[in-house]
């Protein structure tokens, strides 16, 4: 039996990471799996830090999907997959992976999800986070000074140039493939509890709860 896949966006900071360990918490662990969109950024061994730090990674061509797109079928053939794991203090990918096995509910996550359309195509639920753009931004400076080793400065630029731009360019216009739109994310509780009662019926038809 296929699993059932859900797909999360939204733009940067806006919860997106919450709403999806919030499904993925309301069922048995071993019934899900999450796969991050950012876990697979391009290595670019061949860059220094320094012109690494300025690679545009708001843009689609900065992650390798047809990787995300290949692993996401693997696992409805009921194959196991390798997942990169990527250093965003160093922009490289670490040489250790993560296994994923196949589950029974997969969830996606990620920024560009929706803008691919074969990605698009394999998800059975699409969820966009629709949360307010001074909220998003709060959240982007909060995480990448304090767990991304990031200055102010260097997150201000980087939004300003890349971050910004893709979001208006890439991000919200993929809005219109959602099926459903959550306005602020993890804090809609009534909209989680709607979507976490169609993940469980989607276990219950298929006498896994």
């Amino acid at each position: 039996m296929q699993p059932f896949l859900v797909g999360v966006a939204g733009g940067t900071g806006s919860g997106k990471t919450t709403v999806a360990r919030k499904i993925a918490g309301a069922v048995p662990a071993e019934m899900v799996a999450i796969l991050e969109h950012d876990s697979y950024y391009l290595d670019r061994p061949d860059l220094t830090y320094e012109d690494r730090c300025q690679l545009n990674f708001d843009h689609p061509d900065a992650l390798e999907s047809s990787l995300l797109l290949h692993h996401v079928r693997e696992l409805k053939r009921g194959r196991a997959v390798e997942i990169p794991m990527y250093d965003f203090k160093i922009h490289r990918r670490s040489p250790y992976t993560r296994r994923v096995e196949p589950t029974t509910i997969i969830v996606v996550e990620g920024i560009l999800i929706f803008s691919d359309p074969e990605l698009r195509a394999e998800l059975d639920l699409k969820l966009f986070v629709d949360t307010d753009a001074d909220i998003r931004v709060l959240r982007r400076v909060r995480r990448d000074m304090e767990h991304r080793g990031r200055s102010f400065e260097a997150v201000r630029e980087q939004y300003y140039s890349t971050v910004r731009p893709m979001h208006l360019q890439f991000v919200e216009p993929s809005k219109r493939w959602a099926d459903v739109i959550i306005p602020e994310g993890g804090d809609n509780h009534v909209a989680l509890d709607l979507i976490v009662a169609k993940i469980q019926s989607v276990l219950a038809s298929r006498g896994r709860i």
